[in-house]
């Protein structure tokens, strides 16, 4: 059995803990203590943090792991993830997603990226369906999807408030959601719908008339792109309040995007939340990585495309550290244990005992140093060290 001792840890649980020693076997946290010490005679890595701060490994709950884009034409097909792209940057559990094109990048395609990854050393799941209503599943049925498929946790992107969505009816997402609920019943899973939020003033109304009207509970539902403009920022701040949760999508073009679509910083809009009384429990950070960012005119003509970056999450945590001076335990909350807790992540978010052995470590700074994903070193001193079978070396 690969036993490992990490030794002179900073420990954010996320909760900070202190200087810690842990103790892993066989990809699990087997022990935290002030102290451990191992017999001389067991074969085991000593892994010396070194006072670093060392943090559970980063889930990044909304990944276009397929690619994505096409809004500009074939030409504009974003590339597909790769292992070493989300583990340079701290991640070790991935949500993979369809988008916009449900058509050339289909079901099938997604889950068997998704065993990819887990293959390759990292957790993976994801959703089924994409921007269209009804959602293209992999077995004709969303609820089947969830319950048979270990891999497939909810349905998502389902695209609302936007011009590029399939415009659902109320009772056509309505069925969705509870389809998608039902998947998550039967099968323990969290039967999350994962919504994309569009910039039209319809913000949010789909989702609230569906919390208003049936028993379907609010925590059923995890809308994306909360802070893509300020309008739509202040329904979410109402939305958190009520006890919904809501996902903030990082960027690293935020000068950027921030000046021309009244983008709210992910930071700034953390404090806010926080000040106006929203639970520290109810949003994820997600990087929308490979996914599309298209810039259209106010008349919906195509005028140039950018892509999400997973290199996003730790920017944004480290922004609201630095920035708005969130304490580090705060900061990573919202890639840890909040979308472990949302999307019933078994063994993941903490640093626990009986937890998957899920770590990164982080300089003064917030710069990557070293991740472990399952027990298994995968970035060591900023070096990576797994690569995808077909990465380039």
């Amino acid at each position: 059995m690969d036993i490992k001792l990490i030794k002179n840890a900073d420990v954010y649980e996320p909760e900070h803990l202190g200087k810690r020693d842990i103790l892993i076997a066989g990809g699990k946290i087997q022990k935290i203590a002030e102290s451990i010490e191992l017999p001389e005679d067991l074969d085991a890595e000593v892994i010396d943090a070194g006072g670093l701060a060392v943090t559970p490994g980063f889930i990044d709950c909304h990944v276009h792991v397929l690619g994505g884009g096409g809004e500009g034409g074939f030409a504009f097909r974003t590339p597909e993830g790769t292992l070493s792209g989300f583990t340079r940057y701290g991640i070790t559990t991935v949500v993979g997603c369809l988008g916009t094109d449900g058509i050339a990048r289909e079901m099938t395609s997604l889950v068997a990226k998704t065993k990819a990854l887990r293959a390759q050393g990292i957790s993976a799941y994801c959703y089924t369906g994409s921007y269209r209503v009804p959602p293209t599943t992999l077995t004709g049925d969303i609820a089947k999807d969830i319950m048979m498929v270990e891999e497939i946790i909810g349905t998502g992107e389902i695209a609302i408030s936007d011009h590029r969505s399939s415009q659902p009816t109320y009772e056509e997402f309505l069925r969705v959601a509870a389809d998608t609920r039902l998947g998550g019943i039967l099968s323990g899973k969290a039967g999350i719908i994962n919504i994309h939020l569009g910039d039209s003033p319809r913000c949010m109304d789909l989702i609230e008339r569906a919390v208003d009207e049936t028993e379907i509970p609010i925590t059923q539902f995890l809308p994306t792109h909360v802070n893509r403009n300020e309008m739509l920022f202040r329904k979410a701040i109402e939305y958190a309040k009520r006890g919904g949760f809501v996902d903030f999508t990082g960027n690293e073009d935020i000068d950027y995007w921030e000046t021309i679509c009244d983008e709210v910083r992910v930071c700034n809009g953390v404090k806010r939340m926080l000040d106006a009384g929203v639970s520290s429990d109810n949003y994820t950070f997600t990087s929308d990585g490979q996914g599309s960012l298209p810039i259209f005119s106010a008349d919906g003509v195509f005028q140039g495309m950018g892509m999400g970056q997973s290199s996003c999450l730790l920017k944004e945590v480290r922004e609201c550290v630095q920035r708005t001076d969130i304490p580090l335990e705060i900061a990573i909350k919202p890639i840890t244990s909040n979308p472990a807790k949302i999307l019933k992540l078994e063994a993941k978010g903490h640093i626990a005992e009986g937890y998957d052995a899920d770590f990164c470590f982080l300089t003064d700074d917030l710069v990557v140093d070293t991740v472990i994903a399952k027990g298994q070193v995968m970035v060591r001193k900023g070096e990576i060290l797994v690569r995808g079978e077909f990465e380039p070396k």
